[in-house]
């Protein structure tokens, strides 16, 4: 690569990391997911790890109950069918897009389940570093819902965190248990603020675009002469 070229790739991936996005004083938005179509979801990933696998998380329904936000059935659900007839170990997952993160970071996102007596669920909340690696790779737990002695929320609950993590990575959502202990639960809005980027890359980005300019006059002088 040439050094116009190195220069020109420079002022792109400042640009890049400065794209524009719902910017606030607390940061860039890089994620608002309100599940309006779980199966045309963009970037996600549902992997099933049930056994044996049944269905994957799904399209709200409406009829268990309403969404958190948006349309009846706008939020993604997972029930005890996870496994096959509802028969085995429920081990289901929903993971985020490749997220790239810069600092203190915020996310958040809304549960709740159908409350039937005789049933517990629970919700894992996950985290891993990078782009890469199956499930075994979300080592890190945020949080966990429902289980013995700790009641799923039966009516829609925000949760939020503020985490510092630097980089890419990703978010799951780990539906687990033995099917015959599970019911329903439901995952709306979930958003992902980051932090808005270090002055150190509006002047990375000056510097490139700077740099870029001058080698552009000095090639133009060239030719000229």
């Amino acid at each position: 690569m040439n050094t116009l070229k190195s220069y020109a790739a420079a002022g792109a991936l400042a640009l890049a990391t400065l794209a524009p996005g719902a910017a606030s004083a607390a940061g860039v938005e890089i994620l608002n997911e309100g599940f309006g179509n779980v199966a045309g979801l963009t970037g996600w990933t549902l992997v099933n790890n049930s056994s044996p696998a049944g269905s994957s998380w799904f399209q709200g329904n409406a009829d268990v109950f309403g969404a958190q936000s948006g349309a009846a059935d706008s939020y993604a659900a997972a029930s005890f069918l996870g496994a096959a007839n509802g028969q085995g170990v429920v081990d289901n997952w929903l993971i985020t897009p490749v997220l790239t993160l810069t600092g203190l970071t915020n996310f958040s996102f809304y549960t709740a389940h159908e409350a039937v007596p005789g049933f517990s669920d629970f919700l894992e909340v996950r985290w891993a570093p990078g782009s890469s690696g199956g499930t075994t790779a979300f080592g890190t737990l945020l949080a966990t819902f429902g289980g013995v002695g700790s009641p799923y929320p039966t009516d829609w609950t925000a949760w939020s965190s503020n985490l510092n993590l630097q980089g890419e990575g990703r978010f799951a959502f780990r539906y687990v248990g033995y099917a015959d202990s599970l019911n329903y639960v439901g995952l709306d809005t979930v958003r992902v603020v980051t932090a808005v980027p270090e002055p150190s890359l509006y002047a990375m980005l000056a510097l490139g675009l700077g740099a870029l300019t001058v080698m552009r006059r000095r090639q133009a002088n060239r030719e000229a002469n």
